[in-house]
């Protein structure tokens, strides 16, 4: 199946008489036959549901989906973006070890990685993405076990070289973890790069409708576990009687070590109305896509020339420095995101998004109505000025999500929020 065709149909097939939608199922446990059955379940030797919070038919309809989207092996979806991230590098991850990351990415991965992790005796280096490769090699540790980084970064608008992160991560023998969400798997698939694991929060663009908070972490299956330095994965899990992930599941070791280990003790489970709705928002992301990517150039062309404005930030014009990498990676369209610093700062750019009508001040992106924010006082707040600095995320960046209204509608509602600055 073609992309377009897999957002329809991938993850659900129905049988005759069937329902044609995949149904919710509004239950937090199955019944089964014999205890026997139950205790295989248990025992990981044998599939299906029993307990809601490691798998129920509604979500697995949309890990399929999304599986089939990114072009990985399997999927765990998660209640949030944030908890797909954590789950994604703790289930590698423990005290004593160190990962990498790039310093352009979401303020909430950011504060984990810089703060939660530490307590965990977790510790990061975070590094500028665009160093070339032999720099980023002086980061890499004899306990680095990961690397972490944003196919487009927020809300710089930084586009990740995949291939030199994969294969810093191939010359250490360690994962690469990438951030998908901004891009989502229309516009790019890390794996086809040399990702090994994926992640979205689906509460964006997957979903499109700002109505159900999820996220989701997508295995490649190509990475060895096997290599030495992941025991977790080869010493037998006591919990489980001694199963041994790599022997027991093959490719699949660490997308099954995360569901039955971290989703089984830590519980960040999708509820199966929002995995619903989560579907519902794929069928049509291939449409809302090409949309976004087409408000958002006209808007960007539109800032780049407007006498108020410092500097844009939009990968998809010819003058931005990551526009080769877009060409390269995102050959098709960006996301609807566009960070631009406007003139005057924080004050200029307080009153600019005061006056906005039409266009909402939320805390949100990547839905299919257009929003605007102030990362310094609100998604970076806890920063402290050295790391906003070291971000690049000035008192006058202004971040803006291009929905899919009518261009001309979002383009006036800027222009007079311009003239009430006068």
């Amino acid at each position: 199946m073609q992309f377009e065709t897999k957002c329809l149909h991938a993850g659900y097939s129905p049988k005759s008489g069937e329902p044609r939608v995949q149904p919710i199922v509004q239950s937090t446990t199955f019944t089964y036959d014999s205890a026997e059955q139950i205790g295989d379940l248990f025992d990981l030797k044998a599939a299906g549901f029993f307990y809601s919070r490691l798998s129920n038919p509604t979500t697995n309809v949309i890990e399929e989906k999304i599986t089939a989207l990114e072009g990985g092996a399997a999927a765990l979806a998660t209640s949030s973006g944030q908890a797909a991230i954590f789950y994604a590098l703790l289930n590698i991850l423990e005290s004593g070890d160190h990962f990498i990351s790039s310093s352009s990415i979401y303020g909430g991965a950011f504060n984990l990685f810089a703060q939660t992790f530490k307590k965990m005796g977790i510790s990061v280096t975070f590094v500028d993405p665009r160093l070339p490769l032999e720099e980023l090699q002086k980061s890499i540790q004899p306990n680095t076990k990961a690397i972490f980084a944003e196919t487009i970064a927020n809300p710089e608008l930084v586009v990740l070289d995949i291939e030199k992160f994969a294969k810093l991560a191939q010359q250490a023998e360690i994962p690469l973890v990438i951030d998908n969400t901004f891009a989502t798997p229309y516009f790019c698939r890390p794996i086809e790069f040399g990702a090994n694991i994926v992640v979205h929060s689906t509460t964006k663009y997957l979903d499109g409708h700002a109505v159900a908070l999820g996220g989701i972490i997508v295995d490649a299956g190509n990475f060895n576990w096997k290599n030495g330095k992941f025991p977790q994965f080869t010493q037998p899990d006591e919990s489980y009687h001694g199963l041994v992930y790599t022997e027991n599941f093959g490719n699949l070791a660490y997308i099954i070590k995360a569901r039955v280990q971290l989703m089984r003790d830590l519980g960040a489970t999708p509820a199966p109305q929002n995995s619903f709705l989560l579907n519902l928002g794929l069928e049509t992301l291939p449409l809302r896509m090409e949309a976004h990517y087409n408000n958002a150039l006209k808007i960007a062309e539109f800032l780049s020339t407007h006498s108020a404005v410092n500097t844009v930030s939009y990968p998809a014009l010819a003058n931005h420095p990551d526009y080769a990498l877009k060409q390269k990676y995102l050959p098709n369209g960006l996301c609807g995101v566009i960070s631009f610093e406007i003139k005057g700062g924080k004050e200029a750019a307080t009153k600019w998004l005061n006056a906005l009508k039409l266009v909402s001040r939320e805390v949100h992106v990547a839905d299919i109505r257009t929003c605007a924010l102030h990362p310094a006082t609100s998604s970076h707040r806890q920063l402290t000025e050295e790391q906003l600095e070291a971000m690049k995320i000035s008192g006058g960046l202004i971040r803006i999500s291009c929905g899919i209204e009518n261009v001309n509608d979002i383009l006036a509602d800027i222009q007079q929020a311009f003239d009430s600055l006068n």
